[in-house]
């Protein structure tokens, strides 16, 4: 398969985004249904489902980190590894993909010491009561011991994205998903395991898909194969790479951050009932997310490749479509959630006066998710063309300017029902920062398309 180096600039634009996007987006929701079938079984647990649901709920913002730094390093890489490909430089892209490797294994180290030694004080931090800290300790002992298979499978699955190998990237992610899938039940009931079953199935799935990922990318068939020569550190080959990751980085890190800062202060107007609705927030958020970061995987290779090529005309029109698709698909869902937000609530929990909150906070909180097609395809671009300041700005504004002061500022203005005051920030930090994410793509792509057509 792909064994024509060229195809990503030569193929018609609308058969091979179909062709790279299906199988990224359906990695993602495979990957979406990953973290979230933990969620599903654990808020079925009988008699501590809700707690246990809102203790493994809190463990999300270290999780989070955790797949930022695997972002940091693996999205930042994969589009620089395609571009050298689109200028024929096959050493500088085997380079990219040799000490990003490197980068990963170590971070992976720095993360596992640092989850086992100090969860339970970050959990307390991020929100944990006293009656649910216990849930995420247990989660989180364990689930620390697995960190070398997450930074590995999904920091090195970008590289397979990259070089067009979507089908293969996605099965990377299918076979952890599927044996999450089978063994969460066994584990979490049949061992009576509960949270810690959970975490164990988590940890043995990633493990599998990070052996899948390793054996293709020191293997016969990838265009790019990990070496010892090139796993040695270049200051002029890793740096462009973490800066251009920098943007993909904050934008999950601060995820992170951001589900502290609300936690912290649902916690304080609503209680753990608050908290355990942000959970359920948070996972059905994973919905628009993921796909739509699926379809940004997808085009990557194509833009970054064409613009390696200097294609600015393949470049335009591979951006015009990402655009089209990426706003259909998030209207959709933006519809489902407004006409049945209870079905979404549903998923996560049987507990009558949790279901009830969640149906109004979820359609306060996802209310501007319609456009958030526009601010993903822009910043995955900006991300696929090199162009790492932008990408960095995009993300620090929408995160650390707008939402972040918001979760703290609302809850004053609007003081007859605070806790959804707190969740009211979400949307409208959604519509600034897409309206100011259009203005400075509108700009920037134009330099890019005079730049490589001059």
């Amino acid at each position: 398969m792909n064994d024509d180096k060229d195809f990503l600039g030569k193929e018609p634009i609308g058969k091979l985004l179909l062709k790279l996007s299906l199988p990224t987006v359906a990695a993602q929701i495979i990957n979406m249904l990953y973290n979230i079938v933990d969620r599903i079984y654990i808020g079925h647990i009988p008699q501590t489902g809700t707690l246990a649901l809102t203790g493994v709920g809190v463990c999300m913002p270290l999780i989070m980190i955790v797949t930022a730094f695997a972002a940091f390093v693996g999205f930042g890489g994969a589009p620089r590894a395609s571009i050298f490909m689109g200028r024929n430089d096959h050493k500088m892209a085997e380079k990219t993909l040799g000490n990003c490797f490197t980068v990963q294994i170590a971070i992976a180290v720095i993360l596992t010491v640092v989850l086992l030694l100090w969860n339970r004080d970050f959990l307390l931090a991020f929100g944990a009561s006293s009656n649910t800290v216990e849930y995420g300790v247990a989660y989180m002992n364990i689930y620390a011991a697995g960190t070398i298979f997450v930074q590995i499978t999904l920091g090195m699955n970008t590289f397979i994205t990259a070089q067009g190998f979507a089908k293969t990237s996605m099965l990377s992610v299918l076979i952890g998903a599927v044996a999450n899938i089978i063994l969460d039940p066994i584990f979490i009931f049949g061992f009576d395991m509960g949270v810690r079953g959970a975490a164990l199935a988590t940890v043995i799935s990633q493990a599998m898909s990070c052996i899948w990922v390793l054996s293709f990318l020191f293997g016969k068939k990838t265009h790019l194969k990990i070496k010892r020569e090139n796993m040695k550190l270049e200051k002029i080959v890793i740096l462009p790479s973490l800066t251009l990751g920098l943007s993909s980085f904050i934008m999950q890190a601060s995820e992170s951050i951001i589900s502290i800062c609300f936690n912290s202060s649902l916690l304080t107007y609503g209680g753990d009932i608050a908290v355990g609705a942000m959970t359920i927030l948070t996972s059905v958020m994973q919905f628009a997310m993921l796909p739509l970061q699926g379809l940004g995987q997808g085009a990557q290779p194509i833009i970054s490749y064409n613009y390696g090529a200097r294609n600015g005309a393949r470049v335009k029109d591979t951006f015009k479509l990402l655009l089209k698709s990426s706003l259909c698909y998030s209207t959709l869902l933006w519809l489902l959630i407004m006409v049945f937000p209870q079905l979404f609530a549903a998923m996560f929990t049987t507990d009558p006066a949790l279901l009830q909150f969640t149906k109004k906070a979820l359609r306060l909180y996802m209310a501007c998710l319609l456009l958030f097609g526009i601010q993903i395809a822009c910043q995955m671009t900006f991300t696929s063309l090199g162009k790492a300041k932008a990408s960095i700005l995009v993300a620090v504004m929408r995160k650390f300017i707008l939402l972040i002061p918001l979760i703290y500022i609302m809850p004053h203005i609007f003081t007859a029902d605070q806790t959804m005051a707190v969740y009211m920030a979400e949307p409208i930090a959604d519509f600034l920062a897409v309206t100011f994410t259009s203005f400075l793509f509108a700009n920037q792509f134009k330099k890019v398309l005079r730049e490589i057509s001059s």
